[in-house]
C-alpha cells in the first residue's frame, strides 16, 4: 500500500462527517425556527409558511387541481348541495372557535369535481376543499358528506400542508447529511428510504387527527358523527379491502380508522351521542 494512503482515507472520512454534521445541524435549527402557534387550537407547531401564504398557495393551485379531475361537476344542484353542507360545517366551526377563544384566518371554498372514477376528497392549504363525483355519488346520507368535508376542513385547521412542508425540509436535510456521511450511492438511497418512511408516518397521523376533526365538526353542525363510520365502510368497499400494507401507505386502513373514530366518539360523547341529530 502506498505510504500515506490510509491517512488520506481517514482525512476524507473526517471531512465528510464534518460536512454531514453541519448539514444536519443547519436542517434541525432551521426546523426549530419554524415554530408558530395555531390560531384555532393554540398549539405550538412547526410550519413552513404563514396562514396568508397558505391561502395564497391554495388559491393558486386550485384551478390546476380541478383541471386534473375534469373540472367542476356540471350539475349546479349537486355543487350547491356540497356548498350548503360545507357552509353548515363552517357555521358550526365559528361556534367552536368562539368557545375556544381562537381565530379562524382561513378562507374555505368547496368544490365538487367531475371525476367519476377517482374516489377521493382532499384539501389544499388555506381552505380549498374538493370532493370527486366518484365519492360523492357513493355517499348515502348528508351526514356522510359532512363527515368527508369536515375531515378535509380538519387538514386545513391543523395546517397539515404547512407542517408537512417543514418536516420534508428537515428530512431532506437529514437525508442529505446521511448521504454525505456514507459517501456512496447505497447510503444515499437508504437515507432517502428512511426519510420517506418518516413522512409516511406523519401522513397517517395527519389522517387520524383529521378524522377527529370530522367527528367534532359534524356534531357541531348538527349531524350524527357516527356517519363517519359509514364513510369508512364506503372507502373499504371501494378498495375491496385491498391496498398496500399500512406501514407503506400514508393513509391508515379504513378498518383501523373506524376503530379510532369509535374511540373519539366515546371520548367526546362519554354519555352517548345526543338525540335529534341529522343522519
Amino acid at each position: 500500500m502506498p505510504f500515506g494512503f490510509g491517512r488520506r482515507s481517514n482525512s476524507g472520512l473526517k471531512l465528510r462527517l464534518m460536512i454531514a454534521v453541519g448539514l444536519a445541524l443547519f436542517s434541525f435549527i432551521s426546523y426549530l425556527s419554524t415554530g408558530q402557534r395555531n390560531p384555532i387550537t393554540g398549539e405550538k407547531q412547526r410550519v413552513a409558511m404563514s396562514p396568508d401564504q397558505e391561502i395564497a398557495l391554495g388559491l393558486q393551485a386550485a384551478p390546476e387541481m380541478a383541471a386534473q379531475h375534469g373540472g367542476l361537476h356540471p350539475d349546479p344542484q349537486a355543487r350547491a348541495h356540497v356548498d350548503q353542507v360545507g357552509g353548515r360545517l363552517l357555521r358550526g366551526l365559528d361556534d367552536y372557535v368562539r368557545v375556544k377563544q381562537g381565530t379562524n384566518p382561513f378562507q374555505f371554498e368547496f368544490h365538487l369535481l367531475k371525476d367519476p372514477q377517482t374516489i377521493n376528497a382532499f384539501a389544499l392549504p388555506g381552505g380549498q376543499v374538493f370532493i370527486t363525483a366518484a365519492l360523492y355519488s357513493r355517499l348515502q346520507t348528508e351526514g356522510q358528506l359532512a363527515g368527508v368535508l369536515g375531515h378535509e376542513i380538519g387538514h386545513v385547521l391543523s395546517r397539515h400542508g404547512a407542517q408537512r412542508l417543514a418536516k420534508q425540509k428537515l428530512t431532506s436535510g437529514l437525508v442529505g447529511a446521511a448521504g454525505v456521511a456514507g459517501g456512496d450511492i447505497s447510503s444515499a438511497h437508504l437515507a432517502q428510504a428512511i426519510g420517506q418512511m418518516l413522512n409516511m408516518k406523519y401522513g397517517r397521523d395527519d389522517e387520524l387527527e383529521s378524522d377527529r376533526w370530522g367527528v367534532l365538526l359534524t356534531a357541531q353542525a348538527g349531524y350524527d358523527p357516527r356517519a363517519m363510520l359509514g364513510v369508512m365502510e364506503i372507502l373499504d368497499e371501494a378498495t375491496g379491502g385491498n391496498g398496500p400494507p399500512e406501514m407503506m401507505s400514508t393513509h391508515p386502513k379504513p378498518a383501523n380508522r373506524q376503530a379510532y373514530i369509535q374511540e373519539v366518539l366515546r371520548s367526546v360523547f362519554p354519555d352517548g351521542i345526543p338525540e335529534g341529530l341529522d343522519p
